[in-house]
């Protein structure tokens, strides 16, 4: 990256850090129901709704982790639609399929369940709901839908993504195996429900890279440079719960106050990563997606890593500040020891969690066009503490290969 577009992205970035306070932000309102999810049928009888459109995955509804909201819709006279046919890495041609399903039912609110898959496909259903004349291609960037979405419910079945609190959805093209996301004020969830009890019957290897989604996103918004008050507190309780209760969760499954825990870290990152923004991890996690469908926990797992020695200097002191938050280093540590020892920690929790160190299935000649839609996803909106072009982010990949 030359000088002239190193000083285009800190430009644009600092004219958004400047912006960012101007715009209407607010967080999703937090409903809890002694009977978990079956209490949102009597709360959203009295909101008088149409028909719900309730969204999620194949796995999620198998699994009959859909059945308690649905009996609480139908013991209180609730009408609601069902679309349980989400993909992994939602494509366009599904969010259009939610989408007709969603206009033929005549609904007019949306309940998401499920990871962050379904909640990203809710958001943009909810997007093409608002402005119908506006083709999903259109919405890719920064706030171009500005329009009040129907709605939305957020209920994450996992501790990872974040999704029931951001701005963002994430979208693949089929086509062109491309994968970007959408960002807009109006796709926070107006509602989130956190029940542990969700998450309890999460396959282990499901709960790690779930779990350390949520870290990248705490990390990634830390050390960037757009933080504010309330993002870096959210972010350092993102990263101490983190530490302190996933490893638990993977190895206990059943322990309700680890998964708990872990759901109040994914919202706190969540909190500050749309604020805050991510960074280099998320642009080469999305671009892996777009070309073999990686799911986006496992890719964000192997790259945290390998990015955060890579900013080399430029994060130690974000980094060193985590490290003595979370009690991974010793007194008379220099910052350059603290980072190191806070990123060796990541890498031993990949290992203690059986997650692998590298990417199967990566081709060297897509390396080059990964790397180049990293770039043009990361720069100039991401925050990073320094600045990457395509040439270093293919030697990224080349890591983990």
């Amino acid at each position: 990256m030359n000088s002239f577009q190193k000083i285009w992205c800190r430009t644009f970035q600092t004219v958004m850090k400047l912006a960012t306070p101007l715009l209407p932000w607010r967080e999703p309102e937090i409903l809890e129901f002694e009977n978990g999810t079956r209490g949102l049928g009597a709360f959203a009888k009295g909101k008088g709704y149409a028909k719900i459109f309730v969204v999620t995955g194949p796995n999620v509804y198998k699994k009959g982790l859909a059945d308690e909201l649905l009996k609480g819709f139908e013991e209180n006279g609730v009408s609601y639609a069902l679309f349980n046919r989400v993909v992994n890495n939602p494509t366009i041609d599904n969010i259009e399929e939610a989408f007709a399903l969603y206009k033929a039912e005549g609904c007019d609110a949306i309940v998401a369940l499920g990871g962050g898959s379904p909640m990203d496909l809710a958001k943009v259903v909810g997007a093409r709901a608002a402005k119908p004349g506006k083709p999903v291609k259109k919405m890719k960037g920064l706030l171009k839908i500005m329009k009040r979405i129907p709605d939305l419910y957020a209920i994450p079945t996992t501790a990872g993504s974040g999704s029931e609190t951001t701005i963002a959805a994430v979208v693949s093209d089929s086509k062109t195996h491309e994968k970007y996301a959408i960002n807009d004020l109006s796709l926070i969830p107006r509602y989130a429900i956190l029940d542990p009890r969700l998450t309890a019957a999460l396959p282990p290897q499901t709960t790690a890279t779930t779990g350390m989604d949520a870290l990248t996103h705490a990390v990634e918004a830390y050390i960037g440079r757009s933080n504010t008050k309330k993002t870096k507190e959210c972010a350092e309780k993102a990263v101490k719960l983190i530490f302190d209760n996933l490893e638990t969760a993977y190895r206990h499954g059943d322990d309700l106050t680890a998964r708990a825990n872990m759901q109040k870290a994914s919202y706190f990152a969540g909190v500050a990563f749309t604020r805050a923004y991510v960074g280099y991890v998320h642009a080469l996690a999305h671009a892996l997606g777009g070309f073999y469908g990686t799911p986006h926990g496992l890719a964000n797992s192997v790259l945290l890593p390998v990015v955060l020695e890579f900013y080399g200097e430029s994060a130690h002191k974000p980094l060193a500040r985590l490290a003595d938050i979370t009690g991974v280093c010793k007194d008379g540590d220099d910052d350059a020891a603290k980072a190191a020892k806070f990123i060796a920690r990541i890498k031993e929790m990949n290992f203690d969690m059986d997650i692998p160190a590298t990417i199967d299935g990566i081709r060297p000649e897509d390396i080059p066009e990964m790397a180049k839609r990293a770039a043009a996803e990361g720069n100039p909106l991401y925050p990073v503490p320094r600045l990457m072009g395509a040439d270093e982010l293919e030697k990224i990949y080349g890591l983990i290969v």
